[in-house]
């Protein structure tokens, strides 16, 4: 990069994994087969797409720094199963960009039975949209492999009543099996970074994302619980369906669960607010 004139882009998140013993793990860690098509967002210089290429049907990685992708470029030049997009990988925060998922259903279906992977060294700035609207995106992975701050690690894992625990914590855990499978400190980086890093290997499970039913619902519902995690779960359910329940329903929709008063959401468990999403859809559809 020196001799290229190209300094790291701190708005673009750019730490490299220059530890290229967690480069193999997280390979193996995708567990990466000729069956699968697989997207990697920041390709950087081309060193974890080339490890990829040889394993994988096909590669989709993608850059948005155009210093970048013409670095990667002469890298991985000769390498036919490897198609580089140089452009956003999101269309907005909420959104993956539709060019992206284009380019992997073609891919998908240029190789019949395949299956769908994300792995990637996430820039930090994007890693949370990338993989909680992956997940929501046709195609969606089997799995998504990723490095990602440790802090973004310890929320996705986070159980009811500690500090981490969030409505991201709650929309991962209802729909995948999470494993952080090593913790990285900054050196493994180049520019290192002032925050410490995490492996995270998602599985999602079709049978959660069956039993959650509307997935926009209980999106928003989780999210309108945790934009006032500290209040009372009553007032809040209150105050996020005010102009559709009365308290006094909403004192009905709570009654089978046996809640003391003063429960917040952030002392429920997954399956606990689940049930209660449901509970709350049933009766506003009744």
């Amino acid at each position: 990069m020196q001799e290229a004139g190209i300094r790291p882009q701190g708005q673009h998140g750019q730490n490299f994994l220059i530890d290229l013993n967690l480069l193999d793990l997280l390979v193996r860690q995708a567990d990466l087969g000729p069956q699968d098509v697989v997207l990697e967002v920041g390709t950087g210089m081309g060193s974890l797409t080339g490890r990829m290429a040889q394993l994988a049907a096909e590669v989709v990685t993608i850059e948005i720094d155009p210093r970048l992708f013409a670095m990667a470029g002469e890298e991985l030049m000769g390498l036919a199963n490897v198609t580089m997009l140089q452009q956003d990988a999101l269309k907005n925060k909420n959104t993956i960009h539709p060019t992206v998922l284009e380019t992997v259903r073609e891919k998908l279906a240029a190789h019949p039975g395949s299956r769908f992977k994300l792995v990637a060294n996430l820039p930090y700035n994007i890693a949370t949209p990338i993989l909680s609207n992956l997940l929501l995106s046709n195609p969606s992975p089997v799995s998504l492999t990723a490095t990602i701050q440790k802090e973004l690690a310890d929320r996705m894992v986070a159980q009811p009543g500690t500090k981490d625990y969030s409505a991201l914590s709650i929309w991962m855990q209802a729909l995948c099996e999470i494993e952080i499978v090593r913790e990285m400190p900054p050196q493994v980086f180049w520019p290192r970074p002032k925050v410490h890093s995490a492996i995270i290997h998602i599985v999602p499970v079709p049978a959660r994302r069956e039993q959650l039913g509307d997935l926009a619902f209980f999106h928003d519902f989780v999210r309108s619980l945790f934009f006032h995690r500290r209040k009372f779960l009553r007032g809040v359910l209150a105050g996020a369906f005010d102009d559709k329940l009365t308290k006094p329903q909403i004192d009905e929709i709570l009654g089978p669960f046996g809640l003391p008063p003063d429960a917040r959401a952030e002392q429920l468990d997954v399956q606990t607010l689940i049930a209660l999403s449901k509970a709350i859809q049933q009766w506003l559809a009744g």
